[in-house]
C-alpha cells in the first residue's frame, strides 16, 4: 500500500512553518499514542506514521527534498545517503523526544523545561479560627500566630552556605529529569541526584541546612469583614510556607467558624429570637423590649390574644450581607409563659376567671369540638 502524503498524515498545509509542524506533530501525538488508545487497534501504526511525517518535516533538507521529490527522495538513494537521505527506519524516539514534555507534562510533574526549576513553590497553609457572633456581625481585626516556613535570613534563601551559588547537577545536566530508551519508548523519571531541583548544592547552609527556609511562628494581623459566617475563606496571598530555595510562598487560608449565641440562631443573614412573654401580656397585649444583636433593644407591640409560635419581624436587625448583599432581618418567635409558685389569691383569681370564660379559648374550643365528632363517629 502506498504511504500517505506527510502533510496529510499530519493535517497541516505543504507550505506550514516549523512551529506549525511541531503544533501539528503535537495534538496529533496526544491523539494517537498507543497508551492512550489501548481500544485501539490502529492507534500503534498510526502514531509511527506520523512520526516518521515529523521526523522528515522538522527537518529542513529532509523537507526540501520531500517536497521536490515526494516520498522517493527516501527510496533508492535519490538524495543520497547522507543528511539529505533517508535510509531505514526513521528515529521514531528522537522525534517523540522532541516533544516528550509537551505531550506528556501533566503527568510526568510539568512541562517542558520543567525539571529546571531551581525553586519550589511553598504549601498553602490553613488556619481554622472561632470566631463569636457579635464579631462576625462588626467585623474585626484581629493578631494570629502562624507556624510556618519563612526564608532563611543567613543565605538569603538561597540554600547555599557563604554568597555560593548552586552548581548544575551533573547527573541530569540540569534538567532535573534522567531518561532512557527502551526500543521504541522513553522513560523519564525525576533526578535521584538533585530530585529533581536541577541542581546541587556543594556547601549548603548551616542555618537551613540547604533548604533556603526555616521554621517560625509568624503573627499576622487579619481584617474580618463584617457578615462573616461559619465556612467562610479568606486568602491571604504569599503568607503560606516559604518556597524550597527562594522560590515563592504559598496562601494562607483562613477558615471561619462562627460559634452558637445563647440568645440568637442564626440561619444565613437572618437571625432568630424566642422571647418569654407574660400570659396576660399576650391577652392584653402591650409592649414589650427585646435585644438586638448590636447590642441595642427594639421596643415591640405585641397585640392582644398573640399565641406561642406567633413570628414578628424586625427588618433590617438582622446580619450584614457580604459582597454588597443586603443585610438580614430579626425574627421574634414569642413563647407565652404559664406562670408558676401561684399564692392562694392568685389561684382564686384565676379560678374566677375560669367560671367566667366561655368563648375566650377558640383554638380549645374548635379543637375539643372536633373530638367530640371522632368520639360520636367512631361510636357510630
Amino acid at each position: 500500500m502506498s504511504k500517505r502524503d506527510y502533510y496529510d498524515v499530519l493535517e497541516i498545509a505543504k507550505g506550514a512553518s516549523a512551529d506549525e509542524i511541531k503544533k501539528a506533530y503535537r495534538k496529533k501525538a496526544k491523539e494517537l499514542h498507543p497508551d492512550r488508545n489501548a481500544d485501539n487497534p490502529n492507534a500503534e501504526n498510526q502514531f509511527k506514521e506520523a512520526n516518521e511525517a515529523y521526523d522528515v518535516l522538522k527537518d529542513p533538507e529532509k523537507k526540501a527534498a520531500y517536497d521536490r521529490y515526494g516520498h522517493a527522495a527516501f527510496e533508492g538513494g535519490m538524495g543520497g545517503g547522507g543528511r539529505g537521505g533517508f535510509q531505514g527506519n526513521p528515529d521514531f524516539s528522537s522525534a517523540f523526544s522532541d516533544v516528550f514534555d509537551d505531550l506528556f507534562g501533566d503527568f510526568m510533574g510539568g512541562g517542558r523545561g520543567g525539571g529546571r526549576q531551581r525553586s519550589t513553590r511553598g504549601s498553602d497553609l490553613r488556619y481554622n479560627m472561632r470566631v463569636s457572633l457579635e464579631e462576625a456581625y462588626s467585623g474585626l481585626q484581629k493578631t494570629i500566630n502562624v507556624p510556618t516556613s519563612v526564608n532563611c535570613d543567613v543565605c538569603d534563601g538561597s540554600g547555599a552556605e557563604g554568597g555560593s551559588e548552586p552548581t548544575t547537577c551533573p547527573t541530569c545536566s540540569g534538567m532535573g529529569k534522567v531518561r532512557a530508551s527502551q526500543g521504541f519508548f522513553t522513560v523519564e523519571r525525576t533526578c535521584p541526584t538533585c530530585n529533581g531541583m536541577g541542581q546541587i548544592i556543594k556547601n549548603p547552609c548551616k542555618s537551613c541546612g540547604g533548604q533556603g527556609r526555616k521554621d517560625k511562628d509568624r503573627a499576622l494581623s487579619v481584617n474580618i469583614p463584617a457578615g462573616v459566617e461559619t465556612g467562610t475563606r479568606i486568602r491571604l496571598s504569599g503568607e503560606g510556607e516559604a518556597g524550597l530555595r527562594g522560590g515563592p510562598s504559598g496562601d494562607l487560608y483562613i477558615f471561619i467558624e462562627v460559634s452558637d449565641h445563647e440568645i440568637f440562631q442564626r440561619d444565613g443573614n437572618s437571625l432568630f429570637c424566642r422571647i418569654p412573654v407574660a400570659m396576660t401580656t399576650a391577652a392584653l397585649g402591650g409592649d414589650i423590649e427585646v435585644p438586638t444583636i448590636d447590642g441595642g433593644r427594639s421596643r415591640v407591640k405585641i397585640p392582644a390574644g398573640s399565641q406561642s409560635g406567633r413570628q414578628m419581624r424586625l427588618r433590617g436587625k438582622g446580619m450584614p450581607g457580604l459582597q454588597g448583599r443586603p443585610t438580614g432581618d430579626m425574627f421574634i418567635e414569642m413563647a407565652v409563659e404559664t406562670p408558676v409558685n401561684l399564692t392562694s389569691r392568685q389561684k382564686e383569681l384565676l379560678r374566677e376567671f375560669e367560671d367566667l370564660s366561655e368563648d375566650n379559648n377558640p383554638e380549645g374550643n374548635s379543637f375539643f369540638s372536633s373530638v367530640k365528632s371522632f368520639w360520636d363517629s367512631m361510636k357510630g
